[in-house]
């Protein structure tokens, strides 16, 4: 007997009922789990031995940087790509989108542990790598913009709230930004950073980033905001190092940031259910520094223009 047109709005209201009540339980269970990873019972403490899988990560990684700044070519990342891979990246340069990957240093020494991942007890390692390319910008406009220290809280904002450079020697600088980072909650971080400069010629450039300290903050922006000390928070970010590449061609210039960061691991049990959001944080910074890069460049480009 066929179902009449009240008997299917009823069924129809029915499921919709149930979906808007499995969403909203979903969205409670979510922000709970997080809100008790945020919680001061869940407080992490960077262990001695998770540093010293992260500088084994680094020192692996910095070592397979070095040996491909010394080919010289290719230069990018990107230009290492298959064939319809890299097809596929120049289309997404062309659109003014960031092209990125995630990638995974493998244990490049000796006792059997070659070729192997790095593990790292009690924390998680984010790496990624991601290119855009600037349309009539020269590595000189683009280098310009990355050492302007002092205004990266206008130019990235509102990842970036508060930038200064405390120390400034030729190719060398020492800054400090304060950070936020949100996804459902947010964090906001105190951190120091020192960064080296190496201009390879008139088109090529590279930098290195390592963060010196970061603290997480608690109430931020209140009276009773106070830093908590370094190493003994939420674990949100504990390390952070970038490798910057700079390359002017095809008439522009191409930015490209390698990003290797250290986080807590999550916590037994919230795996499946705060991970995803964990993990995406790193990928969505990086996405969101290079794509500003761009934009902030070529609002300068135009202004001087206009002038």
């Amino acid at each position: 007997m066929a179902t009449s047109f009240s008997q299917r709005e009823v069924l129809v209201r029915q499921v919709k009922g149930k979906a808007d009540s499995f969403l909203r339980r979903t969205g409670v269970a979510i922000l709970a789990a997080l809100c008790a990873l945020a919680g001061p019972a869940n407080a992490a403490d960077l262990e001695a031995k998770t540093i010293s899988a992260f500088d084994s990560y680094v020192q692996a990684t910095e070592t397979q940087t070095a040996s491909e700044l010394a080919r010289r070519e290719p230069f990018l990342w990107v230009e290492n790509l298959p064939a319809d891979r890299r097809a596929a990246a120049e289309a997404q340069f062309r659109a003014g989108q960031v092209v990125i990957e995630r990638l995974d240093t493998l244990n490049d020494g000796s006792g059997g542990e070659h070729g192997k991942p790095i593990v790292v007890p009690d924390g998680m390692i984010h790496h990624w790598i991601g290119t855009v390319f600037i349309p009539g910008a020269t590595l000189k406009q683009t280098l310009a913009l990355e050492e302007d220290y002092n205004h990266h809280q206008d130019y990235f904002r509102p990842n970036v709230m508060r930038s200064k450079i405390l120390r400034h020697d030729g190719n060398d600088f020492l800054i400090e930004l304060r950070l936020r980072k949100k996804k459902i909650i947010t964090t906001v971080l105190d951190t120091e950073h020192e960064v080296h400069y190496t201009l390879v010629d008139a088109t090529h450039a590279w930098n290195r980033s390592r963060t010196t300290r970061i603290q997480e903050v608690d109430g931020a922006g209140e009276r009773s905001e106070r830093l908590l000390p370094v190493g003994h928070d939420q674990g949100f970010l504990w390390r952070m190092n970038t490798y910057w590449r700079f390359e002017e061609k095809d008439e522009g210039t191409y930015v490209e940031c390698q990003s290797v960061s250290l986080t807590r691991d999550i916590p037994e049990g919230l795996g499946w259910l705060v991970g995803p959001f964990v993990t995406s944080i790193p990928r969505e910074s990086l996405t969101f520094t290079l794509a500003s890069t761009r934009s902030a460049v070529l609002q300068r480009i135009g202004s001087h223009s206009r002038q």
